[in-house]
């Protein structure tokens, strides 16, 4: 039994040493297999994760950079802005001097003298047609937008991006309303000079003639203004408004208004005729109005009396010299009221309706020359009633 009881522990004894032998040798076989298998779990979790890692650095990099373009958007507008809004301000003066000059004062001449009663209205200080200027342009800081780059966020916010919008919008039809503007201004320039170029044409007169009467700039340091489209229109426009101001200036000094505010028509009209006294076919210098006896007798236009004085058939005459040719005389006066040397304003009375020197009745006698020789007053006064009629 006990031989027997040995052999089984010693068996056993072999049997767990075999055991642990092949245990180790497994161990000492298949142990660096294993390691290696580790090693490799291990570093593909790493290259993972570092891909991981990488990949939200990447997207980091980008949304910084995408941040860092659209700052740089929301700055280049923002300058862009700011640079349109200087211009415009800029052709708003260039607007503001035009329509400052096409609702400048009426036909008054550069002696200040006006049109006779019946054309004042034909004259205001301002045209009513004159559209009005565009009010100032709008500016980023009426919206809520800031210009300086330190009050810009990273990125801008949608309330942002819309305030800019509305203002480039603002922008835009401000500048079109600009150009409507010039626009207007120029044919309004071009229809008025048109209209005084048919009164011109109605006096037979050239507007040559008057040469002294035109004005404009005669120099000074060149500053460029800009040759753009809108430049061009504002200097159109000038040359359109120039052109009506000259022609205001000269049918300003034309013997225009009517002698007599009040008259009974013609008697006699300009041209051959047959004379009240010989009965022969005689050349009539002028032509003769009914009138009153007594009534006042008005210069035509402003000028200097060169003759206040009894002048053989003219009986009591006044000649008045209003420039650049330009003579008219009222005869037959009962009464002189002026003296020669004086200077007249238009409408000023110069003497008295009668029937003084070569004359069979009560009337006045009223002759337009130029350079000397008489012209029909009819095309004066036809051209003065059409300026009245406007």
């Amino acid at each position: 039994m006990v031989r027997r009881r040995t052999l089984v522990l010693a068996a056993l004894a072999f049997g767990a040493l075999s055991l642990w032998a092949g245990a180790a040798t497994w161990f000492i076989v298949f142990r660096d297999e294993a390691l290696a298998r580790f090693m490799e779990r291990q570093g593909a979790m790493q290259y993972a994760y570092e891909e991981r890692v990488s990949a939200l650095r990447a997207r980091l990099d980008r949304v910084a950079t995408q941040k860092l373009l659209e700052q740089d958007g929301v700055e280049t507008r923002l300058a862009d802005l700011a640079g349109r809004q200087v211009a415009l301000e800029s052709r708003q003066a260039m607007l503001m001097g035009l329509a400052e000059q096409a609702g400048a004062s009426g036909l008054a001449g550069e002696d200040g003298a006006g049109l006779p009663a019946p054309l004042a209205g034909a004259w205001p200080a301002r045209d009513a047609r004159v559209p009005a200027a565009p009010s100032s342009p709008p500016t980023p800081e009426s919206l809520g937008l800031r210009t300086d780059a330190d009050g810009l966020a990273p990125a801008p916010s949608p309330g942002a991006t819309a305030r800019m919008a509305m203002l480039e919008h603002a922008l835009d039809g401000f500048e079109a309303r600009q150009s409507l503007a010039v626009g207007r201004l120029a044919a309004s320039g071009r229809s008025e000079a048109a209209r005084l170029r048919g009164v011109m044409a109605e006096t037979g007169i050239d507007a040559r003639r008057f040469a002294a009467a035109r004005n404009g700039g005669v120099g000074g340091p060149l500053v460029p203004a800009g040759s753009g489209p809108f430049e061009t229109a504002i200097l159109q426009a000038q040359r359109d408004l120039g052109e009506r101001d000259t022609l205001r200036r000269i049918v300003g000094i034309l013997p225009l208004r009517r002698p007599m505010a009040a008259d009974g028509g013609l008697s006699s009209t300009f041209g051959y005729r047959s004379d009240p006294f010989t009965r022969g076919l005689a050349l009539h210098t002028g032509i003769d109005l009914r009138g009153e006896y007594g009534a006042p007798a008005r210069a035509t236009a402003a000028g200097t009396v060169t003759l206040a004085d009894y002048s053989g058939g003219y009986g009591n005459m006044v000649e008045v010299d209003h420039g650049h040719g330009l003579v008219t005389r009222y005869a037959h006066l009962s009464a002189i009221t002026v003296a020669p040397g004086q200077a007249v304003a238009a409408g000023q009375m110069v003497g008295r309706v009668g029937s003084t020197g070569r004359s069979t009745g009560t009337h006045l006698h009223y002759e337009t020359r130029v350079d000397g020789e008489p012209v029909d007053p009819q095309r004066f006064l036809r051209a003065g009633a059409r300026l009245a009629s406007r």
